[in-house]
Protein backbone atom coordinates (compact mmCIF):
# COMPACT_ATOMS: atom_id res chain seq x y z
CA UNK A 1 0.00 0.00 0.00
CA UNK A 2 1.35 3.81 -0.86
CA UNK A 3 1.66 6.02 1.74
CA UNK A 4 0.73 9.70 1.73
CA UNK A 5 1.35 12.58 4.16
CA UNK A 6 -1.30 14.66 5.23
CA UNK A 7 -0.07 18.73 4.42
CA UNK A 8 2.85 19.04 5.27
CA UNK A 9 2.78 17.74 8.84
CA UNK A 10 5.23 14.82 9.93
CA UNK A 11 1.58 12.27 10.12
CA UNK A 12 1.87 9.68 7.38
CA UNK A 13 -0.72 7.00 6.72
CA UNK A 14 -1.72 4.53 3.64
CA UNK A 15 -3.19 6.42 1.07
CA UNK A 16 -6.70 4.90 1.46
CA UNK A 17 -8.00 4.80 5.13
CA UNK A 18 -10.97 2.69 6.46
CA UNK A 19 -14.21 4.69 7.47
CA UNK A 20 -15.60 2.59 10.78
CA UNK A 21 -18.78 4.45 10.75
CA UNK A 22 -20.80 2.16 8.94
CA UNK A 23 -19.89 -0.96 10.81
CA UNK A 24 -21.70 0.24 14.05
CA UNK A 25 -24.20 3.48 13.24
CA UNK A 26 -25.83 5.01 10.19
CA UNK A 27 -26.12 2.78 6.84
CA UNK A 28 -28.48 -0.10 9.00
CA UNK A 29 -27.99 -2.65 12.12
CA UNK A 30 -24.53 -2.32 13.27
CA UNK A 31 -22.29 -5.37 12.25
CA UNK A 32 -21.89 -7.78 14.53
CA UNK A 33 -18.29 -6.47 17.11
CA UNK A 34 -16.28 -9.92 15.93
CA UNK A 35 -17.25 -9.54 12.27
CA UNK A 36 -16.47 -5.42 12.51
CA UNK A 37 -12.79 -6.52 14.10
CA UNK A 38 -12.18 -9.15 11.50
CA UNK A 39 -12.78 -6.69 8.89
CA UNK A 40 -10.79 -4.16 10.44
CA UNK A 41 -7.90 -6.47 10.86
CA UNK A 42 -8.16 -7.73 6.68
CA UNK A 43 -7.65 -4.16 6.06
CA UNK A 44 -4.62 -3.67 8.03
CA UNK A 45 -3.56 -7.09 6.51
CA UNK A 46 -3.68 -5.09 3.05
CA UNK A 47 -1.51 -2.53 4.34
CA UNK A 48 -4.14 0.22 5.76
CA UNK A 49 -2.82 2.00 8.71
CA UNK A 50 -5.29 4.81 8.66
CA UNK A 51 -8.79 4.18 10.56
CA UNK A 52 -11.48 6.67 11.28
CA UNK A 53 -14.12 6.53 14.10
CA UNK A 54 -15.54 9.25 16.25
CA UNK A 55 -17.66 9.17 20.36
CA UNK A 56 -20.97 9.84 17.98
CA UNK A 57 -20.90 6.86 15.62
CA UNK A 58 -23.12 3.90 17.79
CA UNK A 59 -22.65 6.59 20.11
CA UNK A 60 -19.71 5.45 21.63
CA UNK A 61 -19.43 1.11 20.83
CA UNK A 62 -17.53 2.21 17.71
CA UNK A 63 -14.38 3.67 19.09
CA UNK A 64 -14.44 0.34 21.68
CA UNK A 65 -14.73 -1.87 18.48
CA UNK A 66 -11.96 -0.15 16.44
CA UNK A 67 -9.19 -0.04 20.25
CA UNK A 68 -9.79 -4.15 19.88
CA UNK A 69 -9.68 -4.48 16.36
CA UNK A 70 -6.09 -2.39 16.39
CA UNK A 71 -4.81 -3.47 19.74
CA UNK A 72 -2.15 -5.94 18.64
CA UNK A 73 -0.65 -3.89 16.50
CA UNK A 74 -1.35 -0.22 18.12
CA UNK A 75 1.94 1.33 17.54
CA UNK A 76 1.74 0.95 13.69
CA UNK A 77 -1.53 2.31 13.17
CA UNK A 78 -3.03 6.20 12.76
CA UNK A 79 -6.32 6.36 15.08
CA UNK A 80 -8.66 9.48 14.06
CA UNK A 81 -11.60 10.06 16.22
CA UNK A 82 -13.89 13.10 17.42
CA UNK A 83 -15.32 15.27 18.95
CA UNK A 84 -18.05 17.88 19.49
CA UNK A 85 -21.39 16.89 20.04
CA UNK A 86 -23.71 16.05 23.30
CA UNK A 87 -25.86 13.18 24.17
CA UNK A 88 -28.51 12.46 26.48
CA UNK A 89 -28.91 9.80 28.92
CA UNK A 90 -30.07 7.49 26.40
CA UNK A 91 -26.76 7.95 24.00
CA UNK A 92 -29.20 10.45 22.10
CA UNK A 93 -27.29 13.31 20.28
CA UNK A 94 -29.07 16.66 21.31
CA UNK A 95 -26.64 19.16 19.98
CA UNK A 96 -23.11 20.62 19.80
CA UNK A 97 -20.80 20.57 22.72
CA UNK A 98 -17.18 22.20 22.13
CA UNK A 99 -16.53 23.40 25.06
CA UNK A 100 -12.93 23.06 26.81
CA UNK A 101 -13.85 20.95 29.84
CA UNK A 102 -15.70 18.96 27.75
CA UNK A 103 -13.55 18.20 24.99
CA UNK A 104 -10.93 17.34 27.47
CA UNK A 105 -13.44 14.73 29.13
CA UNK A 106 -14.30 13.55 25.77
CA UNK A 107 -10.74 12.54 25.32
CA UNK A 108 -10.32 11.04 28.28
CA UNK A 109 -13.44 8.62 27.84
CA UNK A 110 -12.02 7.68 24.09
CA UNK A 111 -8.65 6.96 25.29
CA UNK A 112 -9.87 4.76 27.75
CA UNK A 113 -12.73 2.82 24.57
CA UNK A 114 -9.62 3.03 21.98
CA UNK A 115 -7.28 1.10 24.97
CA UNK A 116 -4.98 3.43 23.84
CA UNK A 117 -2.18 6.52 25.43
CA UNK A 118 -2.71 8.96 22.83
CA UNK A 119 -5.43 9.95 20.28
CA UNK A 120 -3.28 10.38 16.51
CA UNK A 121 -5.95 12.81 14.85
CA UNK A 122 -8.46 14.36 16.97
CA UNK A 123 -11.30 16.09 15.23
CA UNK A 124 -13.58 18.57 15.92
CA UNK A 125 -16.64 16.77 14.48
CA UNK A 126 -19.18 19.70 14.04
CA UNK A 127 -18.37 23.42 14.33
CA UNK A 128 -20.19 24.59 17.31
CA UNK A 129 -21.40 27.62 17.03
CA UNK A 130 -21.42 28.39 20.71
CA UNK A 131 -17.51 28.26 21.75
CA UNK A 132 -15.68 29.98 19.86
CA UNK A 133 -12.94 28.31 17.18
CA UNK A 134 -9.45 29.69 18.80
CA UNK A 135 -10.98 28.40 22.28
CA UNK A 136 -11.58 25.09 21.08
CA UNK A 137 -7.94 24.61 18.79
CA UNK A 138 -6.45 26.14 22.19
CA UNK A 139 -7.48 23.03 24.63
CA UNK A 140 -6.65 20.39 21.58
CA UNK A 141 -3.38 22.39 22.15
CA UNK A 142 -3.03 21.81 25.72
CA UNK A 143 -3.86 18.01 24.88
CA UNK A 144 -1.23 17.99 22.60
CA UNK A 145 0.97 19.29 25.17
CA UNK A 146 -0.15 16.92 27.72
CA UNK A 147 0.98 14.03 25.02
CA UNK A 148 -2.91 13.19 24.99
CA UNK A 149 -3.17 14.35 21.40
CA UNK A 150 -0.59 14.23 18.56
CA UNK A 151 -2.73 16.26 15.60
CA UNK A 152 -5.58 18.39 15.46
CA UNK A 153 -8.29 18.00 12.58
CA UNK A 154 -11.43 19.35 11.70
CA UNK A 155 -14.89 18.50 9.84
CA UNK A 156 -17.18 19.91 7.75
CA UNK A 157 -15.36 23.21 8.69
CA UNK A 158 -15.35 26.25 6.55
CA UNK A 159 -12.53 28.06 5.43
CA UNK A 160 -12.34 31.65 8.03
CA UNK A 161 -13.02 28.81 10.76
CA UNK A 162 -10.04 26.94 9.65
CA UNK A 163 -7.71 29.55 9.20
CA UNK A 164 -8.76 31.21 12.84
CA UNK A 165 -7.96 27.20 14.73
CA UNK A 166 -4.66 26.82 12.42
CA UNK A 167 -3.47 30.54 13.44
CA UNK A 168 -3.70 28.74 17.24
CA UNK A 169 -3.13 25.00 16.69
CA UNK A 170 -1.44 23.95 13.48
CA UNK A 171 -4.46 21.78 11.52
CA UNK A 172 -3.02 18.75 9.77
CA UNK A 173 -6.41 17.42 8.54
CA UNK A 174 -9.31 18.84 7.02
CA UNK A 175 -12.40 16.04 6.95
CA UNK A 176 -14.75 17.19 4.67
CA UNK A 177 -17.08 15.68 2.14
CA UNK A 178 -15.53 15.07 -1.10
CA UNK A 179 -16.60 13.05 -4.15
CA UNK A 180 -17.99 13.29 -7.83
CA UNK A 181 -21.03 13.78 -6.53
CA UNK A 182 -20.01 16.40 -4.35
CA UNK A 183 -17.51 18.93 -5.68
CA UNK A 184 -18.10 22.26 -3.81
CA UNK A 185 -14.46 21.49 -1.84
CA UNK A 186 -12.60 22.09 -5.25
CA UNK A 187 -14.61 26.16 -4.72
CA UNK A 188 -12.22 26.66 -1.35
CA UNK A 189 -11.36 23.70 0.80
CA UNK A 190 -8.71 22.56 -1.28
CA UNK A 191 -6.57 25.71 -2.22
CA UNK A 192 -7.44 27.03 1.50
CA UNK A 193 -5.07 23.49 2.62
CA UNK A 194 -2.67 23.89 -0.47
CA UNK A 195 -2.18 26.71 0.99
CA UNK A 196 -1.29 25.99 4.67
CA UNK A 197 -0.24 22.60 4.12
CA UNK A 198 -3.52 21.07 5.55
CA UNK A 199 -3.88 17.21 4.44
CA UNK A 200 -7.62 16.54 3.05
CA UNK A 201 -9.47 13.46 3.95
CA UNK A 202 -12.50 12.91 2.04
CA UNK A 203 -15.29 10.81 3.79
CA UNK A 204 -18.44 9.63 1.87
CA UNK A 205 -15.86 9.35 -1.63
CA UNK A 206 -18.03 6.96 -3.09
CA UNK A 207 -21.31 9.06 -2.35
CA UNK A 208 -22.51 7.02 0.51
CA UNK A 209 -22.51 3.73 -1.91
CA UNK A 210 -23.94 5.27 -4.83
CA UNK A 211 -20.97 5.67 -6.89
CA UNK A 212 -20.66 2.12 -6.63
CA UNK A 213 -22.85 1.38 -8.70
CA UNK A 214 -24.96 -1.71 -6.96
CA UNK A 215 -27.78 1.03 -5.79
CA UNK A 216 -30.57 2.07 -8.47
CA UNK A 217 -34.09 4.20 -8.14
CA UNK A 218 -35.28 0.27 -6.38
CA UNK A 219 -33.14 -0.36 -3.81
CA UNK A 220 -34.61 -0.45 -0.61
CA UNK A 221 -33.09 0.81 2.73
CA UNK A 222 -32.58 -0.86 6.39
CA UNK A 223 -35.37 1.72 8.43
CA UNK A 224 -32.13 2.74 10.34
CA UNK A 225 -30.25 3.22 7.13
CA UNK A 226 -29.80 7.46 7.34
CA UNK A 227 -30.04 7.25 3.13
CA UNK A 228 -33.67 7.21 3.94
CA UNK A 229 -34.29 10.56 4.28
CA UNK A 230 -31.54 12.23 1.91
CA UNK A 231 -32.80 13.94 -0.42
CA UNK A 232 -29.97 13.11 -3.37
CA UNK A 233 -31.60 9.44 -2.18
CA UNK A 234 -35.28 9.72 -3.70
CA UNK A 235 -35.85 7.28 -5.71
CA UNK A 236 -36.66 9.97 -8.43
CA UNK A 237 -32.96 11.42 -7.62
CA UNK A 238 -31.18 8.10 -7.98
CA UNK A 239 -32.83 8.06 -11.26
CA UNK A 240 -31.96 11.16 -12.73
CA UNK A 241 -28.12 10.64 -10.94
CA UNK A 242 -27.47 7.60 -12.40
CA UNK A 243 -26.16 9.41 -15.48
CA UNK A 244 -22.97 9.69 -13.13
CA UNK A 245 -22.65 6.26 -12.39
CA UNK A 246 -23.12 5.63 -16.21
CA UNK A 247 -20.35 7.66 -16.54
CA UNK A 248 -18.12 5.82 -14.04
CA UNK A 249 -19.37 2.31 -15.48
CA UNK A 250 -17.79 3.33 -19.44
CA UNK A 251 -14.28 4.59 -17.97
CA UNK A 252 -14.39 1.78 -15.38
CA UNK A 253 -14.32 -1.04 -18.68
CA UNK A 254 -11.77 0.87 -20.48
CA UNK A 255 -9.90 0.14 -17.53
CA UNK A 256 -10.68 -3.44 -16.45
CA UNK A 257 -11.68 -1.68 -12.98
CA UNK A 258 -15.12 -1.28 -11.33
CA UNK A 259 -17.39 2.08 -10.74
CA UNK A 260 -16.19 2.25 -6.86
CA UNK A 261 -12.24 1.79 -8.38
CA UNK A 262 -12.36 4.50 -10.67
CA UNK A 263 -14.53 7.22 -8.34
CA UNK A 264 -11.46 6.80 -5.82
CA UNK A 265 -8.47 6.88 -8.20
CA UNK A 266 -9.77 10.09 -9.31
CA UNK A 267 -9.83 11.45 -5.96
CA UNK A 268 -6.29 9.87 -5.22
CA UNK A 269 -5.30 11.60 -8.82
CA UNK A 270 -6.62 15.46 -7.61
CA UNK A 271 -3.25 16.03 -4.84
CA UNK A 272 -1.04 13.99 -3.34
CA UNK A 273 -2.01 15.18 0.35
CA UNK A 274 -5.98 13.51 -0.12
CA UNK A 275 -6.66 10.60 1.51
CA UNK A 276 -10.21 9.43 0.80
CA UNK A 277 -11.92 7.14 3.71
CA UNK A 278 -14.26 4.92 2.08
CA UNK A 279 -16.48 2.62 4.77
CA UNK A 280 -17.83 -0.73 4.45
CA UNK A 281 -18.96 -3.97 6.25
CA UNK A 282 -18.19 -6.48 3.96
CA UNK A 283 -14.41 -8.14 2.88
CA UNK A 284 -14.94 -8.42 -0.62
CA UNK A 285 -15.61 -4.58 -1.15
CA UNK A 286 -12.66 -3.61 1.15
CA UNK A 287 -10.93 -5.18 -1.39
CA UNK A 288 -12.31 -3.89 -4.62
CA UNK A 289 -11.42 -0.02 -2.89
CA UNK A 290 -8.02 -0.68 -1.95
CA UNK A 291 -7.69 -2.21 -5.48
CA UNK A 292 -8.13 1.58 -6.18
CA UNK A 293 -4.91 2.67 -5.69
CA UNK A 294 -3.37 0.64 -7.91
CA UNK A 295 -5.77 1.67 -10.45
CA UNK A 296 -3.89 4.58 -12.89
CA UNK A 297 -5.67 7.64 -14.52
CA UNK A 298 -4.15 9.20 -16.95
CA UNK A 299 -4.01 12.72 -18.05
CA UNK A 300 -6.31 12.33 -20.98
CA UNK A 301 -8.99 10.07 -18.14
CA UNK A 302 -8.98 12.89 -15.91
CA UNK A 303 -9.93 16.00 -18.68
CA UNK A 304 -12.61 13.35 -20.01
CA UNK A 305 -13.99 12.01 -16.68
CA UNK A 306 -14.13 16.10 -15.97
CA UNK A 307 -15.59 17.15 -19.20
CA UNK A 308 -18.13 14.71 -18.92
CA UNK A 309 -19.05 15.03 -15.16
CA UNK A 310 -19.25 18.94 -15.97
CA UNK A 311 -22.11 18.20 -18.36
CA UNK A 312 -24.13 16.06 -15.55
CA UNK A 313 -26.82 18.03 -13.30
CA UNK A 314 -26.53 15.99 -9.77
CA UNK A 315 -30.07 15.77 -8.31
CA UNK A 316 -31.29 16.25 -4.22
CA UNK A 317 -29.85 18.17 -1.80
CA UNK A 318 -26.55 16.06 0.27
CA UNK A 319 -28.41 16.25 3.50
CA UNK A 320 -31.68 17.14 5.15
CA UNK A 321 -31.81 20.83 5.99
CA UNK A 322 -30.96 19.98 9.71
CA UNK A 323 -28.46 18.28 9.04
CA UNK A 324 -27.20 20.88 6.92
CA UNK A 325 -27.09 23.39 9.51
CA UNK A 326 -25.00 21.60 11.31
CA UNK A 327 -22.08 21.87 8.57
CA UNK A 328 -19.81 25.00 9.32
CA UNK A 329 -19.77 25.04 5.47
Amino acid sequence: MKKRRLGTSNLEVSALGLGCMGLSYGYGPATDKQTAISLIRTAFEHGITFFDTAEAYGPFTNEEVVGEAVAPFRELVVIATKFGFEFDADGKMVGTDSRPEHVKEVANASLKRLKTDAIDLFYQHRVDPNVPIEDVAGVVKELIQEGKVKHFGLSEAGMQTVRRAHAVQPVTALQNEYSLWWRRPEEDALPTCEELGIGFVPFSPLGKGFLTGKIDESTTFDKSDFRNIVPRFTPDARKANQTLVDLLQRIAEQKNATPAQIALAWLLAQKTWIVPIPGTTKSHRLEENIGAVSTELTPDDLREIDLAASQISIHGARYPEELERRTGL
